[in-house]
């Protein structure tokens, strides 16, 4: 079974950090990525681009409309996500619980969603 990962953070919070502490936080990430994906079970691990340069389409009146910004408004936000191929929910969830927003960055709202996937492939 796939499971789609999506890593969240609340911009105001992460703002609101001190330069160093978000410095020091943000050196911590790539040691725990290597090791979610040192697992062998994670197809895809991506960062986000900045929340500036998003795009929203919509449909509106028959055409497709293009905004600024999430599709949402939130106080969360996804910063990042990942795939896992794992054999059991039980294995999802330790391996998504070794992805840096579901370990460190309290102070910044991090958190992590897992969400089950159902494929459908087209040719």
């Amino acid at each position: 079974m796939k499971y789609l990962g999506l890593a969240y953070f609340t911009p105001d919070k992460f703002a609101a950090m001190a330069p160093d502490d978000v410095k020091a936080l943000v050196s911590q990430c790539p040691p725990l990525d290597e090791r979610m994906r040192a697992t062998g079970k994670v197809l895809v691990s991506a960062s986000l681009g900045d929340l500036e340069s998003w795009r929203t389409l919509r449909p509106r009146n028959g055409k497709t409309h293009v905004t600024d910004g999430p599709y949402i408004e939130s106080k969360e936000v996804v910063g990042g996500l990942f795939i896992i191929e794992a054999d059991s929910e039980d294995e999802a969830l330790r391996i998504a619980s070794m992805h840096p927003a579901a370990t460190l960055g309290e102070e910044g709202g991090w958190a992590v969603e897992l969400i089950p996937m159902g494929f459908y492939l087209s040719r």
